[in-house]
């Protein structure tokens, strides 16, 4: 098995691998946020792909594919023997609605429902312990509406966060979970949940093209939390394999196919995605290499969740972890995020 470059999980005792595989994209149609149809076969091959190379941890969700990613995560490992088995991390928050499936699913914390969920995973990861497990979003009580920036409606009845914290610790003291975490959380929100319980870890949303989660990786950064983040390539665009005739062809049960960075935003996306292609060539890698190395290259930055539907996919993003950008490397991407104007955030770690 290849030994790929780790880093600390904050104080969880868990050192991990600077990339993780993400199974998001694995999860398969015919829900809210798919990504298209999915052949399970090679989803479970390039899973198992990732850890032979050596990624050491998988992220996942419940409400994936609605169950259906943990339970590839879980043919995937099964049988592995216990040095080989990769740490999985899943989350809990969003809960749908088994006879509507295509509805968006609801942002709820309700202790009861949080011990439900864990069971669920737990069954259908094949697992007695998760060894992170994560508020997927903060509680509102009212659908999820994936406009990037997870604003909307907030019901009467939504769980206090103290009140939904103070149930994830206790997870973690009865030895479900070996650490807990926060996703999609702001800086005044982990302020709060720190005084009922150390944060663990938070998973922000962060890339060159998203940066609007800069301030959680400082707050992070100053509070020992580990960091791990999710959408390093933008969904793809930042792959250095997009193009505009790709993003007008996805079919309509792929999640991007309204989504703003693949319509009224993809020409300065992609135009930034081709900005990296000179930093890649001098260092001998991918586009999409570049990309996570500079969500890497961040104080505070831990690891970067990337997903892959097919093996050769994992080939092209192994390597960011090894890769370390210079500072001119840094001034030149910061000068292509301004000059193209792709996103929104500091433009530079």
């Amino acid at each position: 098995m290849t030994t790929l470059p780790t880093r600390p999980l904050g104080t969880t005792g868990m050192d991990i691998t600077t990339v993780g595989f993400g199974s998001w994209a694995v999860s398969g149609s015919g829900w809210r946020f798919a990504w298209g149809a999915t052949d399970d076969t090679e989803s479970v091959a390039a899973i198992r792909h990732a850890v032979e190379s050596g990624v050491n941890w998988i992220d996942t969700a419940a409400v994936y594919g609605l169950g259906h990613s943990e339970e590839l995560v879980g043919r995937a490992i099964a049988g592995l023997p216990e040095a080989d088995r990769p740490l999985v991390f899943t989350k809990a928050g969003l809960v749908w609605d088994p006879e509507d499936p295509e509805a968006s699913p609801r942002r709820i914390m309700k202790p009861a429902s949080v011990r439900r969920e864990i069971e669920d995973s737990l069954r259908r990861l094949g697992l007695e312990t998760i060894d992170l497990y994560q508020v997927h979003w903060p509680d509102t009580g009212a659908s999820l509406e994936y406009t990037g920036d997870g604003t909307g409606e907030v019901s009467p009845d939504a769980t206090p966060l103290e009140e939904y914290w103070q149930v994830m610790a206790d997870l973690k003291a009865e030895g479900k979970v070996r650490a807990i975490g926060l996703s999609n959380h702001a800086p005044d929100l982990l302020d709060r949940a720190e005084k009922v319980a150390h944060v663990d870890v938070v998973q922000p949303p962060f890339s060159a093209i998203n940066r609007s989660a800069a301030g959680e990786v400082a707050w992070a950064h100053a509070h020992g939390t580990g960091v791990i983040v999710y959408s390093p390539l933008q969904s793809g665009l930042l792959t250095g394999a997009f193009t505009a005739e790709r993003a007008a062809n996805l079919p309509a049960d792929d999640w991007r196919s309204g989504h703003a960075d693949f319509t009224t935003g993809l020409a300065a996306n992609l135009a930034l995605a081709d900005a990296l292609r000179p930093v890649a060539e001098r260092h001998g890698a991918t586009v999409a290499e570049v990309a996570i190395a500079w969500t890497l290259a961040w104080p505070g930055v831990t690891g970067a969740i990337v997903g892959a539907r097919r093996p050769a996919q994992v080939d092209g993003w192994t390597n960011a972890g090894s890769l370390a950008l210079t500072p001119a490397d840094l001034d030149e991407i910061a000068t292509a995020i301004t000059t193209t104007g792709a996103g929104a955030g500091p433009a530079r770690p």
